[in-house]
């Protein structure tokens, strides 16, 4: 079954009598059972939800894995991940991260004995492992800074290696890419951007390659309890739907607004997978179907960054992507501030960065939109 098909159909059951063509919002919080001992295979909604479980095993059968678990969050899903090291373990993960993942990492999990090193290549990455390691955790492409991780020489170390491989996802989606397929054994998603799609619902998803290491990930779920409402389950279910020819028209437009900013004076530097001057251009052209609609770029100045922040008037300014709308981020003071200034800014990360969700607009009027805030 093609993506786009799984997109819609991804999980046959829709735990329906009538013929309803959309899954129904199993709001129930319990469930009574048929006789002593026995169950309609969901007891209680922390555990199992009939709409929650479709979503899930939309979710899996779009990333090729054998289980999926909803969270009510990104960063819920990736807390839960973190249950499954110990005191004493140790996890690389890629040098350009999402601040909240960053954030994760260094004020919660190392306080509870984790520790973490940070490399960007395949071959730094292999340098950073010790006998303690026990994952490896990548971006790919990275937040904010757009670099692109090789998964398969990824994987290739961590088998080598008897570690686990986990896959940030959110940027490209399974339409574009499926790190399981590249040799990843977990795959994480910030539900809230493009698997949702529209910027109205807030979710987290965990796919694992072998069921497991599925059922595990559930338990810590199930004991954690930061599942997914029904009905957010039922927003995110329709979100997929539209998933492939969203991203393809990001893509388009992204395409576009990337190639004329490299054509403006005030514009230091773009980011963009796509463009082929990217020093991972190859790698991605191998590993995915597509580039994905985000973009950062570098002003040449900070104060063209916060004058294009103020006057931007379809494009907003706010945090988050993936969504309909159009939405411009300055990671220094927003998605990234919880950064020491000094790592930052090693990584490109200052006061001229700005990072660009393409939405669904057209692509025209966000070109002049881009070029009325820069010029003034």
């Amino acid at each position: 079954m093609k993506i786009e098909t799984l997109c819609i159909h991804g999980s046959k059951n829709k735990y329906d009598t009538t013929g309803a063509v959309c899954v129904p919002i199993f709001t129930s919080a319990t469930y009574s059972h048929p006789a002593v001992g026995e169950s309609t295979g969901f007891d209680y909604t922390r555990s199992g939800n009939p709409t929650r479980e479709h979503l899930e095993h939309t979710a899996a059968a779009l990333e090729g894995g054998a289980d999926a678990i909803a969270f009510s969050s990104g960063m819920a899903a990736t807390s839960a991940l973190m249950e499954l090291f110990s005191p004493g373990d140790h996890i690389v993960a890629s040098d350009d991260l999402y601040g909240g993942t960053y954030r994760l990492f260094e004020q919660i999990s190392a306080k509870n004995g984790v520790s973490f090193s940070y490399a960007a290549t395949a071959t730094d990455i292999a340098a950073a492992i010790t006998s303690a390691t026990r994952a490896i955790f990548i971006e790919t492409p990275t937040n904010p800074m757009m670099h692109v991780v090789d998964i398969a020489a990824v994987a290739k170390i961590a088998k080598e290696q008897g570690v686990l491989l986990i896959a940030d996802n959110t940027f490209l989606t399974p339409y574009f890419q499926r790190p399981l397929v590249l040799g990843a054994d977990i795959v994480l998603h910030s539900g809230t951007k493009y698997l949702g799609g529209h910027n109205d619902v807030l979710a987290g998803l965990l796919i694992a390659k072998d069921a497991a290491m599925g059922e595990n990930l559930r338990t810590i779920a199930k004991t954690t309890g930061a599942v997914l409402s029904p009905f957010d389950s039922y927003l995110v279910i329709r979100g997929i739907k539209t998933l492939a020819v969203r991203m393809v028209r990001m893509q388009q437009s992204a395409q576009k607004i990337a190639a004329w900013l490299q054509t403006q004076a005030k514009v230091a530097a773009v980011y963009y997978p796509g463009l082929p001057n990217h020093p991972a251009y190859e790698v991605s052209c191998r590993q995915a179907e597509g580039f994905g609609g985000m973009i950062s770029f570098s002003t040449t100045d900070s104060q063209t960054a916060v004058n294009l922040l103020e006057r931007v008037k379809i494009i907003q300014y706010a945090e988050s992507l993936g969504g309909a709308e159009s939405l411009i981020t300055y990671p220094a003071l927003q998605t990234h501030a919880d950064i020491p200034e000094e790592v930052r800014v090693s990584r490109g990360i200052d006061s001229r960065l700005l990072r660009l969700s393409v939405g669904l607009e057209d692509a025209a009027d966000l070109i002049e939109d881009l070029r009325q805030a820069m010029e003034g």
